[in-house]
């Protein structure tokens, strides 16, 4: 009874704004200090990462592109799921403005301003395009689970986690359904798009593989294709618990407790985030140009966006 006291209690201080910044800048300092920290103490691997050549980097960035592409599918195949089609220029630009506030905005507020926007623009009730969202992470954490654990655990262990991770999305969505009391709802796992998203979740986790790949052989040409398969799948893990920008500190944890699956080293982890995040913030801000040039935030009207009433849904 005591335990459960103290969780409500914690819950409670996590609902407050304060209490959610305070802890965000707790864990990037925290990452910030146990970076310097190992640097500090390997002074060897300080040089190493100096020695990384530019286009590995500039490989990193451009990978970047075609993740972005596919956000934008990915996107629309969700609006499918809840009924509404956007024009594909309007999607991009959204996909673009909510990507730099995923990761400059507070609270990875990214997801939020995108929901808002549907609602207010387009209509899309918040209840429907979460269901649908759920949808799209469920298949993402499935891939994820098989890309963690294929080839490195037996395959009972495998099947068993995928049918975890199914068995709880479906939990999750049903759940959800049968609280949606008003009847409204517009979401329907329609098989043809539903299909599309299974195609488009898995081509996603694909691409973040090959991408912490190229990064992983930057920091160390001995790295296997099957561990940055399984450390991929590792990494996308944190996007569920992630408070900071882009999980930084939940990514590399995640990363650090799962060692005895993908066995890339502490100091390669390290590394290579390194190289993901500086890759990431020099692609955000060529992004940013772009979103700038286009006028996104005038022609999105992000500006006029209210909070939606609670009653509404």
């Amino acid at each position: 009874m005591q335990l459960k006291q103290i969780i409500r209690a914690a819950q409670q201080v996590y609902k407050r704004p304060l209490a959610k910044q305070l802890l965000i800048v707790f864990i990037l300092a925290a990452t910030i200090f146990a970076f310097i920290n190992f640097f500090r103490l390997h002074p060897d691997y300080v040089r190493q990462l100096r020695q990384v050549k530019p286009w590995w980097i500039i490989a990193v960035i451009l990978l970047n592109i075609p993740m972005v592409v596919l956000l934008v599918f990915i996107y629309d195949a969700c609006l499918r799921l809840c009924g509404k089609r956007i024009p594909w220029r309007e999607n991009f630009l959204l996909t673009a403005y909510s990507s730099l506030i995923n990761f400059f905005g507070p609270l990875q507020s990214g997801p939020g301003v995108r929901a808002a926007y549907l609602k207010t623009r387009h209509q899309v009730r918040l209840r429907d395009y979460t269901l649908a969202s759920l949808s799209y992470y469920g298949l993402f954490a499935f891939f994820s689970a098989l890309f963690l654990l294929v080839g490195t655990r037996p395959w009972w262990q495998t099947v068993l986690a995928l049918l975890l991770v199914t068995g709880l999305s479906i939990y999750v969505i049903r759940t959800l359904l049968k609280r949606d009391k008003k009847g409204q709802s517009q979401f329907q796992l329609r098989g043809n798009v539903l299909a599309i998203l299974i195609l488009l979740a898995f081509l996603q986790v694909l691409l973040l593989a090959i991408t912490y790949f190229v990064e992983l052989k930057a920091v160390n040409s001995h790295i296997g294709w099957g561990q940055a398969v399984s450390y991929s799948g590792a990494a996308n893990f944190a996007l569920f618990v992630s408070l900071t920008p882009d999980a930084i500190g939940f990514r590399e944890s995640f990363l650090y407790f799962s060692q005895h699956l993908h066995h890339v080293s502490t100091a390669n982890i390290l590394s290579a985030n390194i190289i993901d995040r500086g890759a990431y913030v020099l692609f955000l801000l060529l992004l940013f140009l772009v979103v700038l040039a286009i006028h996104a935030k005038s022609r999105l009207r992000l500006t006029d966006l209210r909070p939606a009433a609670p009653k509404s849904d």
